[in-house]
């Protein structure tokens, strides 16, 4: 079941982790067969790490349209078709599972409260064989709508706020809530990872080799790297992939190409472990990415997810398009963004 994964396809601007769903969901089918297949006490274990929020009783009816049949992974029987429907998925990169971990790994600045250093928008076409990962920069400026607390109200409407901000301030509701009022597209589902069970993914499946073009040396990630090859583990892994000082012009934007080169080594890395022979790389492998996972109702068991990266099976490296939002500085803070127009309503239509 798990799809080995090949080189991602090289875009100007490519999105940041594009292959993470395709882990979340593909290769997790392979890795959680562990529990699939019997192993009551661990399919237990590992189902209880999933943590889920329920966004759709969350935002209701107030949200896009569905425009088209997006039938969702269920548990089912094994003669139950696989789903083959179009997808959207918002996929975050956090530190919300807060803790001393989570913290130390942060990279500096408050610890304090959750927050969100990617936002990605995994379209899957009609029939799963070809997908488009759109990122969103965290330092684009948009219209932060009004979102349902979890105590209760809402927050207020804010203007030109950052859009990292929407999860800052209501966690994985606003998150959805404001890529919806940004894109006018439906988001089927929601995948959140966070930084502790990234780093121990890496570790779990014996780091990662990647080669830098130019040297590295990030006070806020603390890593240093000379330029070329080098064997990561986790943490040094999770440092790369947050770097944005100690390269280019230290913008948000910048450190895009180094997240690419982690993908591609992430997914060399699968293909050449003993996933699928060695029990317990498999159940070493699978717990890392359940810890590491927040999803909505719609995905919060080991049963969704495999169906999920069951109906994936089909969807191949040079099926998959990533590119980032199109934004040009805003006139009034240089040092942010905003959505370049009418270039991403032209994107984000195309993925309705």
């Amino acid at each position: 079941m798990c799809v080995k994964g090949e080189e991602d396809e090289e875009y100007e601007g490519a999105g940041r982790r594009p292959r993470w769903l395709k882990f979340a969901g593909g290769a997790l089918a392979g890795v959680l067969v562990l529990g699939a297949c019997g192993a009551g006490w661990a399919f237990w274990r590992l189902n209880d790490n999933i943590r889920s929020v329920d966004i759709n009783s969350a935002l209701g009816d107030d949200r896009p349209p569905k425009t088209r049949p997006t039938a969702g992974p269920s548990a089912s029987t094994a003669a139950e078709p696989l789903p083959s429907g179009a997808l959207n998925i918002l996929v975050l990169g956090s530190d919300s599972r807060s803790g001393k971990e989570n913290a130390e790994l942060g990279g500096g600045g408050e610890t304090s409260g959750a927050r969100s250093d990617t936002a990605m928008v995994v379209h899957i076409d009609e029939g799963r064989t070809a997908a488009t990962v759109v990122s969103i920069p965290r330092d684009t400026l948009v219209t932060r709508p009004s979102c349902p607390r979890e105590s209760g109200g809402s927050t207020a409407v804010a203007y030109n706020a950052m859009f990292n901000s929407a999860y800052a301030v209501g966690g994985p509701v606003c998150a959805v809530k404001t890529v919806e009022s940004l894109t006018d597209v439906r988001m089927d589902h929601y995948i959140e990872i966070d930084f502790a069970g990234f780093a121990e993914l890496v570790d779990a499946l014996g780091g990662v080799t990647v080669t830098t073009d130019e040297d590295i040396d990030d006070e806020d990630s603390h890593l240093k790297l000379a330029a070329g090859t080098h064997h990561l583990d986790g943490e040094q892994a999770l440092a790369l992939a947050r770097t944005r000082h100690g390269i280019g012009d230290g913008s948000d934007l910048g450190r895009i190409g180094l997240q690419q080169k982690l993908v591609k080594a992430l997914l060399e890395q699968i293909a050449a472990t003993s996933l699928l022979t060695d029990p317990a790389e498999l159940y070493r492998a699978a717990d890392a990415v359940t810890r590491s996972l927040t999803t909505d109702t719609g995905l919060d068991s080991l049963d969704d997810l495999v169906r999920l990266g069951q109906s994936l099976k089909g969807l191949s490296s040079d099926a998959t398009r990533t590119v980032m939002m199109p934004v040009v500085p805003a006139p009034y803070d240089p040092n942010r963004v905003v959505a370049d127009e009418p270039e991403a309503k032209e994107l984000w239509e195309s993925l309705r």
